[in-house]
């Protein structure tokens, strides 16, 4: 082990030391945070770009709480207009007809039993109002504890928890729209640890990708002999895996150090509160056990090629495979606890990404199918780890021409 770690402090330090990577480590960020401000700019709507000093709130208060309301949002320095109506919900549509900046929310006992509070938004807000809307929550508990008793059905309205549930004023009855949103949950809280895990799922990816170029580089420049001169083939191969996995994670680590301000300048999304949690856990492995599955495969693969400019259709089919997630994205879209989704989780190559996609979208994960996913994903890393250890160890001394699938199969059963 100790030749292998020597190995892949070797490939570490060649490619920090590369323009190339170092070029691309950062541009890529880079161009993602220009485009993103850009973006921002072009779209802002206010002179200021500002929303929030234009913001109209107006509360129908039955439960008597605008006050506090009105403390916690100047508090919260979001500086909006809260104003006490009297507008009932069938009426609601008319009020935002041509409206601006506006918002109603109607605060009365059903909705707090519901744990689901209406409000209708005119069209043009700030798109992370509903979110900003959060703080509300504090007073709103608050005084259902102070006006509830503490029998065993009014304690479940409590633990229940408040959502602001936006409402589509023109179609409705009240207890339809209550009903429709309540049944869904906190899209943020989903989509944040996924995007998280797939952030460092796509950038050790594609750095261990490039193994397959360095495994066929070494090969046709004759630096393969000098380096088994001091390693045996399974240490360059271990060495390698554990390089650019290194590699990888410095990618992901470059790209978040840009991408976590700029969220956090753009938006009052609380991305610490929704990354920290052990969802996050799960994607990350589902990530490094998807690039140890890959990296096999390629270094393996990438010791069969005497000129990766030359390589053969079989090489180049084997570079899919990580794009092969890509055929059930939409069965899964579609229909995420469908038969096509089980079945792509169930699949070696594409179970780690068509499990990541399923997951952002399901409100109940489904432990049983991500269980057995992941003893799949583990056995088959181990077992490829196996194979690509039998092919490196001939191909990376093979020359004269590309290894063809006949004898590839020779050697693993060698």
């Amino acid at each position: 082990m100790r030749n292998a770690m020597k190995v892949a402090k070797w490939e570490i330090k060649r490619n920090m030391k590369n323009k190339t990577f170092l070029i691309g480590l950062f541009l890529t960020p880079l161009l993602i945070v220009g485009f993103g401000l850009i973006g921002s700019w072009i779209g802002g709507s206010s002179d200021d770009g500002s929303y929030e000093d234009e913001m109209t709130v107006f509360i129908n208060d039955e439960i008597g709480i605008i006050d506090e309301l009105t403390q916690y949002a100047s508090e919260s320095g979001l500086e909006w207009s809260i104003e006490e109506t009297n507008v009932e919900i069938g009426d609601v549509a008319a009020e935002l007809d041509g409206a601006e900046d506006t918002a109603y929310i109607f605060l009365n006992e059903a909705a707090l039993n519901e744990g689901v509070v209406p409000v209708y938004i005119a069209e043009d807000v700030d798109p992370f109002f509903s979110s900003q809307l959060a703080m509300f929550q504090g007073p709103i508990l608050a005084h259902q504890m102070e006006a509830l008793g503490l029998t065993e059905e009014q304690s479940l309205a409590v633990s229940r928890g408040i959502q602001f549930a936006e409402m589509d004023a023109e179609e409705m009855t009240n207890d339809e729209a209550l009903e429709d949103e309540a049944s869904g949950e906190d899209f943020l809280a989903g989509i944040v640890p996924a995007a998280f895990g797939g952030i460092i799922f796509i950038s050790i990816l594609f750095t261990g990708m490039a193994m397959f170029q360095s495994a066929s580089q070494e090969k046709k420049d004759k630096i393969a002999e000098i380096i088994l001169s001091s390693v045996t083939p399974e240490e360059l191969m271990q060495g390698k895996i554990i390089g650019y996995f290194v590699l990888g994670l410095v990618q992901a680590a470059v790209l978040l150090v840009f991408l976590v301000p700029m969220i956090l300048f753009l938006t009052d999304v609380p991305l610490f509160e929704y990354l920290f949690v052990t969802e996050t856990l799960l994607f990350v492995l589902l990530a490094v056990l998807n690039y140890l599955m890959f990296a096999a495969i390629f270094v393996g693969i990438g010791a069969t090629i005497e000129d990766v400019t030359t390589s053969g259709n079989f090489q180049g089919i084997v570079m899919m495979l990580p794009f092969l997630p890509f055929i059930f994205i939409g069965p899964v879209v579609g229909d995420p606890s469908g038969l096509m989704a089980q079945i792509g989780t169930y699949i070696p190559f594409t179970a780690p990404g068509v499990l990541l996609l399923r997951l952002t979208m399901l409100d109940v994960w489904p432990w049983l199918e991500i269980s057995i996913s992941l003893v799949i994903i583990i056995v088959s890393v181990l077992v490829f780890i196996r194979l690509a250890g039998k092919i490196f160890k001939v191909g990376i001394l093979m020359y004269g021409k590309n290894a063809t699938p006949g004898e590839i199969w020779k050697w693993l059963k060698a």
